[in-house]
Parts: structure tokens; C-alpha cells; sequence
């Protein structure tokens, strides 16, 4: 009996604290759902910034000998670009016995989404699917891991290989080897079904085709292609492009020979790919290493305010539940037991919030908001992350109830009585300084949220030099490309369509385009040249600021025109009349803004094709609307037409506007990312705040009682207790203005073109949480201010 009294009371102080603690609970209801809510919140953010920061950490990483696959750049002062010439990549494929594999991609215009038409019974359905141009050799470097057929079908003349999730589309069970499927009218059989890639991957579950064995294999001057090797091991790849200069025999190229001895390669491990961001003509996707950091910052901050806020609570229980606790002791209780006892009900609220917070992620995860994370956001998916969290939520509930219960448990019978620890001078301080981390970090959060928004807003509708509003584009096909006149004739006879012209690229949908080299006065120029009807600056609104546009006529010269922007004419001292190649150099624009705006202006023309000339195949069609007429209209107009000219084709019509947001999609991604969670960060701020007004306002009841009896109106209690909330405000927002300007400052170089700092911003945040703050501080005290005194004093006491 003696050795199960002290057993009997552990079990007794346990749960007579339980019952002081559900007390506490039902006097502040509302604030501890709320903290229960911003813990909940906060893990899930924490779960949620992880599975990307999984996702962009991982990329690629999931490959057979990853670590011995490399992509081959062409380096120059300032940068390096993606892309090589043929030839030049064939002869360092095969300069050493160290690299196993190489294959060529072609990165350019023609591995874009493609009309893709299968007959099935009598029955056609065309697609638009993804489509890459590789060597065979591309599943030699990269492991496909094949559900039928062989991976080495590609070296069968049109064979291709096509994801799983693309056969099961498209044939359901059956057996997808052998079928046949047209591309862009060209037959091709399938060869093989490989399983889905992962999507942090550069290997995209594409179409993948056998490129052309006679394609350009001769041209030295054409960089088109991106190359990636595979090596034996990893330390073999350091001396593989000195050890092939040492050995390269320039005097063999059947060209000008003296640019290809100046060429330097480097090469980039597979996994620093998707980080690489100072290669031009790169169309993998990227990430900054600097802005995952940033992520990673901003989870757990999330989860220390929340835990902030959960011990800024506890402590704030602490007058109420202490009688209870000195009770325990009275009878016996030890401080070890009290203490483990109240641990025990911290790390059991977290773990309460951790089990909500998996509900929330799954909530999100079928949400619209799920689109601004590229990670699968399964749980099934992500155990390791769904543990360690779990893990997080119990260090948290021990960390965030460690100073509550250590405080709690020390004070001496008589300060209990008296009850006047609440609103110590010791307490309090601790209170404010845990409130300022709380605000500093939401300060800053809404601050980068901010200048983030308009710097999309300033890359979506800063002037380009050009008119992008009401038109519509849509790629075309050989139906309309041989009847373009009389297709644009069917569209002008709406009434809402104004005029139609035609380009070979969609302008501002790419950081690059096709960039040539030329010989020009004795040296070499280089410039980005983007091909276009005779009528495409007319309709799309380009100035020209010297000489005259294109017109009739000029796509029956022989080599072509040009009209050239300020930058090409400045850098290289072109004039009117100058030929480059035969082609003659007919105006000069103003610098319009044709790529992104992560990119400096460069040289760059307008060139209408000659009659000698290799192109003369647009690919786009730009349906210009007029002023204040149905854009809706016109578009469905438009796409009547093309069904007219090929019913069968699946054309991609959409407003330029679309064309935007594709462009800025990871901008736009990361900026929604950030002001989520710079809104989760504000909440549960405010939730801290309400946490630490309900305990304020109970406890000083006794206090406004008695300035109500001197006089004080509900006014003045109000603006006494915002004067405290304001002042802490205040003084964080003047710490938290340094962290974020540097912030931005340090994410908006990754712009060529950026929003200016405004002031203002920093206004808005600070006035922005400032009256929420207000809001919420007199929201909560105003009953506790309209009480009557009376019974504020006579139930204090």
C-alpha cells in the first residue's frame, strides 16, 4: 500500500492538472483554438515547403549513375550556353574511351508540343503531346526503365518510344507495340513503353524520336543541340575536354576553322543541371539554390512563431492554473511530477496539432492552391517528411512547454496568492520579446510578398514595344501554311477581327531564340533573329524609328531584309543599307522587349525571308482584335476557322496574355508560395497577439474597473491598451525594414529588368498589420472594457 501511495498521487496530480488545464480551456476557448489552429497551420507549411524543397533538392538524382552523367556547355566570358553543334559533339563523344555514351537532344522550336493523330478502328483522335528529337543513344545515358518492348527500339528508322501514362491514354490495356501514330503527318510505329519518369527530372515523359542521321552532321556553324554524356566514374570527367583540344585537329573541319579552336567546354554534373541559371538556349527546368534557402528559412520560422506563440499561451495560463499546481504541492505532489505531468500535456497539444495538420495538407493538396508547388504533395509519397515532422511537432510541444512549466512550477505560496505574476514586470518583457520575433518575421514576410507581386506585375505589363492586348495566337499547321491568304481573308471578314499576320516564333514566350552569326565588316556579329511576315510590325504595332517597315515585295528578294533593333545598330554601327550575307539591313526599331524580362536586351532582328532563303514556314498566327469588340467572340470565331481549314488538327489557341503568365510561371509560383505563407506567418502572429489581449484583459479586469470609477471611458481603455500593441509594432517594424530590404535586393538580381524599391511598400506592410493588429486588441477587450466596474473590482477580488 505504501509503495503504491506515491503512484496514487502521481495519478491524482496528473489529473487534477488536467482539470485545471480544461478549465483554463473553457475561460479561453477561443484563444486556445486558435493556437491549436496556428500550430496545426504551421506544421502543415512545414510539410508543405519541404516536399518542394524534396522535390528541387532531389532533381535528377533519382537516375541510374546520376553522378556520371554530365551535360556539355560551350563556355565565353560572361556565361556559357546549353547548346553545340553537331559535328563539334560528335567528335568529343568520341575523343575519349572514358565517356560510355553520348546523345544529342534538340532543345530549339522543333521539341515543343506537337499534333500527334492515331486511327484506331476507323476512328482518328488527335493529341498535343510533348515530343523530344534524341539520338538512340539517349536511353545508353539516361536508365528507361521499360514496361514492353526494348529501350533500344529508336534505332530502328521512325520507331519511337512513348511514356506509359501517354500508352494507357491512347490504347487503355492493350498492348501499345507496333501501333502507329502520325506527328506532325509524319508515320512513325511505336517501339517501346517506358514507365513515367519522375517530374524533377530533365528527362521529360515525352514522345522521344530518332533524330535524323544526316541532320546537320556536316554543319559546324549550327548550335542546335544539347549534349549529355555518361562516363565510367565520376573523376575521369576533369581532363576529358583538355585531353580532346590537346588532341582535335581543327585543320580537318570543312569551315572556318578558327572560332571552333577558340571553343572551350565545360561540364556540369547532371544534378547542378536544374540549379545551373548562367547558360543561355537552356530549356531544363531551374531553380535558384538561393530562393530553396529562403524556403527553407521561412518553414521554420513558421514554426517557431507558432511555438512562440504556444509557450506565450502557456505562460499566459500560468495565474489560473498556479493555485492548482501550489495545491499538488500542498499535498505532496513532487515538482518532478508536476513538471512531467505539464510537459506531457504540451508535447500531447502539439501532437494533437501535428495529427490535424495532416488533414490540412491533404485539404491543400486538393485545393487550387496546390497548382504553386511542383512537388507531389501525397503523404504516402513523402513518409520521411511526415515523420520528421511529427518528430518537429514533439520537440516543439517539450521546447514550447519547457519555460512555462519550469516558471509555473517555481513560485513560492505566497506570490501565488497574491497572484500577481501575470503582469510582473519580468513576465510581461518576457511576453513582449517573444510578440516582436513574431512580428519582425511577419514584417519582413509581407514586405518580400509585396515587391515579389509587382515584380511579376512589372514583367506582365510593362510596355514591350509592341501591342500584346487583344490578340489572340495559335500555332498552324501545313493546312493553313499553304492557304495563309485565304485563311487570314476568312478571319478579317468578322467584324471583330482587325488584321492577321504570321511569325515562325511566339514573341515573349522564351528568355532566347534563334541566334545567328554572321560575318559583317571584316568580323563576326552574333544576333538573335526572329523570322515574321511582311506584315507582322504593322499589325503588332512596332515603331520603326529609321528607314521604312517591310512590304510588298520583300519576300520576293532574293536573300531577305531586315529591320534591326537600337542595341544591334549601337553595338555593332550598322546603317541603313548595310548587307549581312546579301541581306539587306532596311530599318531600325526601337529596343522592344521580345524575350523575358530575366534577360539584358540583346542584338536582335526581324528578318523576312528571301526567295534563296532555307525557311519560309511560319509557325504562328497573330489574330489582331479590334478596340472594344468581343474578344470572346473573336476567339471562337477563330477557332471555327481552323476547324474549317483542318478539323482533325488540335490547334492551340489562346490570348498572348497566357502567353505571359506561361513565360513568368515559376515567378508566379514562388510568389503565390511566399504570400501564402507570409499570411500563415501574419495569422498566427495575430492569433499570439488575441492569445496574449484575452489574458491581458482577464487579468487587469480589477484595474479598468477602477479607472471606469475615476472616469476613463471605454475610448481611452481601448487606445491604453493599443498604445503597448502599437509601440511593439513600431519598434519590430524598424528592425524587420533592413532584413527584408536586403532580402529583395538579393532576389530581385536575378532580373535584368526590376521593379523600383518604392517606399510605399514598406508603408503598406507596416499599416497593413498595424490595424489588424488594432483590430484585434480592441475587438477583444471591448467587452472587458464595457463591463461594469462594479463587478470588474468585486470579481477580481
Amino acid at each position: 500500500m505504501v509503495l503504491l501511495l506515491p503512484n496514487l498521487l502521481s495519478l491524482y496530480t496528473m489529473n487534477t492538472i488536467l482539470k485545471n488545464f480544461l478549465s483554463a480551456l473553457r475561460r479561453f476557448k477561443m484563444a486556445t483554438l486558435l493556437n491549436i489552429l496556428g500550430l496545426s497551420i504551421a506544421f502543415a507549411a512545414f510539410m508543405i515547403i519541404f516536399m518542394q524543397l524534396d522535390y528541387d533538392w532531389n532533381f535528377d538524382k533519382f537516375h541510374k549513375n546520376s553522378d556520371c552523367i554530365y551535360r556539355a556547355e560551350i563556355t565565353f566570358d560572361g556565361g556559357a550556353q546549353a547548346i553545340l553543334s553537331r559535328p563539334y559533339a560528335e567528335r568529343f563523344i568520341h575523343s575519349s574511351p572514358h565517356i560510355l555514351a553520348g546523345a544529342l537532344t534538340s532543345p530549339g522550336p522543333g521539341n515543343t508540343t506537337k499534333a500527334v493523330m492515331i486511327e484506331e478502328n476507323g476512328v482518328k483522335n488527335s493529341y498535343k503531346e510533348k515530343t523530344m528529337v534524341v539520338y538512340p543513344e539517349y536511353t545508353a545515358v539516361f536508365a528507361f526503365n521499360m514496361f514492353e518492348g526494348q529501350d533500344s527500339a529508336m534505332h530502328e528508322p521512325n520507331t519511337v518510344l512513348i511514356p506509359l501514362s501517354m500508352a494507357r491514354k491512347w490504347f487503355g490495356s492493350q498492348s501499345a507495340i507496333g501501333k502507329q501514330l502520325k506527328i506532325s503527318y509524319e508515320n512513325y510505329t511505336i517501339g517501346g513503353v517506358y514507365h513515367d519518369f519522375p517530374s524533377n527530372s530533365v528527362v521529360e515523359n515525352s514522345i522521344y524520336c530518332p533524330m535524323n542521321p544526316e541532320e546537320n552532321i556536316n554543319s559546324w556553324g549550327n548550335s542546335s543541340y544539347s549534349l549529355y554524356i555518361r562516363v565510367d566514374a565520376p573523376e575521369n570527367s576533369e581532363h576529358l575536354f583538355e585531353n580532346f583540344k590537346k588532341n582535335f585537329d581543327s585543320s580537318t573541319v570543312e569551315a572556318n576553322n578558327q572560332w571552333i579552336d577558340e571553343l572551350n567546354l565545360r561540364l556540369t554534373p547532371l544534378a547542378d543541371v536544374h540549379f545551373t541559371t548562367d547558360t543561355t538556349y537552356d530549356s531544363t527546368p531551374k531553380a535558384s539554390k538561393q530562393t530553396l534557402l529562403v524556403l527553407f528559412a521561412i518553414a521554420f520560422i513558421i514554426i517557431i512563431i507558432a511555438g512562440i506563440n504556444f509557450t506565450n499561451f502557456s505562460t499566459a495560463l500560468t495565474p489560473i492554473r498556479i493555485k492548482g499546481i501550489n495545491t499538488q504541492k500542498i499535498l505532496g505532489a513532487s515538482e518532478r511530477t508536476l513538471r512531467l505531468s505539464l510537459l506531457t500535456e504540451a508535447v500531447s497539444i502539439s501532437f494533437i496539432s501535428y495529427l490535424l495538420s495532416l488533414v490540412l495538407v491533404y485539404l491543400f493538396s486538393l485545393s487550387s492552391l496546390s497548382a504553386s508547388v511542383n512537388a507531389d504533395l501525397s503523404l504516402a509519397s513523402h513518409p520521411v517528411i511526415a515523420g520528421a515532422t511529427a518528430f518537429i511537432a514533439l520537440i516543439t510541444g517539450f521546447l514550447a512547454g519547457l519555460y512555462p512549466t519550469f516558471y509555473t512550477t517555481s513560485f513560492s505560496p505566497a506570490l501565488v496568492l497574491k497572484g500577481s505574476f501575470g503582469l510582473s514586470p519580468k513576465g510581461r518583457l518576457l511576453r513582449n520579446v517573444l510578440i516582436c520575433i513574431q512580428f519582425i518575421a511577419s514584417f519582413s514576410l509581407i514586405i518580400g510578398a509585396i515587391f515579389m507581386y509587382l515584380q511579376n506585375y512589372y514583367m506582365q505589363n510593362t510596355p514591350l514595344g509592341y501591342d500584346k492586348d487583344e490578340v489572340i495566337v495559335t500555332d498552324i499547321n501545313g493546312a493553313i501554311q499553304d492557304k495563309k491568304e485565304a485563311f487570314a481573308n476568312q478571319l478579317k471578314s468578322f467584324a471583330a477581327i482587325e488584321d492577321v499576320t504570321y511569325a515562325e516564333t511566339l514573341l515573349s514566350s522564351s528568355d532566347q531564340y534563334m541566334g545567328w552569326g554572321r560575318s559583317f565588316r571584316d568580323g563576326q556579329i552574333q544576333y538573335q533573329c526572329l523570322p515574321v511576315d511582311i506584315s507582322f510590325l504593322k499589325v503588332m504595332g512596332v515603331e520603326i524609328e529609321e528607314g521604312r517597315d517591310f512590304r510588298e515585295g520583300d519576300d520576293k528578294n532574293r536573300h531577305g531584309v531586315y529591320v534591326f533593333n537600337q542595341k544591334a545598330r549601337n553595338d555593332y554601327q550598322l546603317e541603313l543599307g548595310d548587307r549581312i550575307d546579301s541581306a539587306e539591313i532596311i530599318g531600325f526599331m526601337p529596343d522592344v522587349k521580345f524575350a523575358s524580362f530575366r534577360t539584358e536586351m540583346t542584338p536582335m532582328a526581324f528578318f523576312v525571308w528571301g526567295t534563296q532563303n532555307w525557311g519560309r514556314r511560319p509557325t504562328y498566327a497573330y489574330i489582331k482584335v479590334k478596340a472594344g469588340a468581343n474578344l470572346r467572340a473573336a476567339m471562337q470565331y477563330t477557332r471555327e476557322t481552323l476547324h474549317d481549314f483542318d478539323p482533325e488538327y488540335p490547334y492551340d489557341v489562346r490570348f498572348f496574355d497566357i502567353v505571359m503568365q506561361q513565360l513568368y510561371e515559376k515567378e508566379l509560383k514562388l510568389s503565390s508560395l511566399i504570400t501564402l505563407f507570409s499570411l500563415i506567418a501574419v495569422f498566427i502572429s495575430i492569433v499570439g497577439v488575441f492569445g496574449l489581449v484575452v489574458f491581458e484583459s482577464e487579468y487587469r479586469k480589477k484595474e479598468i474597473g477602477i479607472r471606469k470609477v475615476l472616469g476613463s471611458s471605454t475610448n481611452e481603455i481601448l487606445i491604453l491598451f493599443n498604445k503597448i500593441y502599437f509601440r511593439i509594432s513600431c519598434v519590430c517594424f524598424v528592425i524587420a525594414v533592413p532584413i527584408a530590404y536586403a532580402s529583395i535586393i538579393k532576389w530581385l538580381e536575378s532580373f535584368a529588368y526590376k521593379t523600383p524599391l518604392y517606399w510605399w511598400v514598406f508603408l503598406i506592410a507596416f499599416v497593413m498589420i498595424t490595424i489588424i493588429t488594432i483590430i484585434t486588441v480592441t475587438f477583444q477587450n471591448w467587452k472587458t472594457a464595457n463591463l461594469n466596474p462594479v463587478e470588474s473590482i468585486k470579481n477580481d477580488g
